[in-house]
């Protein structure tokens, strides 16, 4: 097992490492393997981006995103101006799902909400307001709505870790009761955790995955 000082100075190492990020003002603290992230930033983008970072080291349990949003004066703005921007973005992004998808501002705070087919539409609809000037947060209330039959789902999830060559599919089991879905066993690091999930979220009709993978650095590849 790693210790938290390796993991701490492997999080602070990928934080400057990104050219997206300024790391100038945030703070790293690990306890247990879990990373407390902490100071501010001026955009969501890069609070985003600095958890994104965090939970591709070996050894990262959890992440707890403490960062502060501080918008420089320049980036500050109206809420309705936000909701055009947002609202332009979605329908870049999402042209068939636009018209699902309803996006509220309120100081700054993005709050999505509708019913697609597919979870990668709920993500990809986050994806385009995330750097919106003005975002501060993003809350995605958007849910799925399955159209496929229940016995589909686990046996695409099953043959998706297979095609994924950044997931040991050997060593996950997945259950799944219509649209929820469970997954367990071990991997070697967050990364691999949330590739894993992200391969369950791309099922179509999955509404609900519960990630119980467990992060342990000694498991045999």
């Amino acid at each position: 097992m790693r210790s938290d000082q390796d993991i701490k100075q492997d999080v602070e190492r990928e934080l400057r490492y990104d050219p997206d990020i300024d790391a100038t003002d945030i703070g790293v603290a690990v306890k247990d393997g879990v990373v407390t992230l902490a100071g501010f930033v001026h955009s969501y983008g890069d609070k985003w981006e600095a958890e994104r970072e965090a939970k591709k080291v070996i050894g990262v349990r959890a992440v707890a995103n403490d960062i502060e949003v501080r918008l420089p004066a320049v980036d500050v703005r109206a809420d309705p101006e936000i909701a055009r921007d947002v609202a332009r973005e979605i329908k870049l992004f999402l042209p068939l799902a636009a018209d699902d998808i309803k996006a509220t501002v309120r100081s700054g705070w993005v709050t999505l909400e509708g019913q697609v087919e597919w979870n990668f539409q709920g993500q990809r609809a986050e994806q385009a307001v995330r750097r919106v000037r003005g975002v501060k947060g993003v809350s995605n209330l958007v849910t799925v709505k399955p159209k496929v039959e229940p016995g589909e789902v686990r046996r695409q999830i099953e043959e998706a870790l297979k095609r994924n060559a950044e997931v040991d599919a050997r060593n996950i089991t997945v259950e799944a009761n219509g649209g929820e879905v469970i997954l367990k066993g071990r991997v070697r690091s967050w990364a691999e955790r949330t590739e894993a999930e992200r391969a369950a979220w791309r099922a179509p009709g999955v509404r609900r995955v519960d990630n119980q993978i467990i992060v342990d650095a000694l498991v045999a590849a």
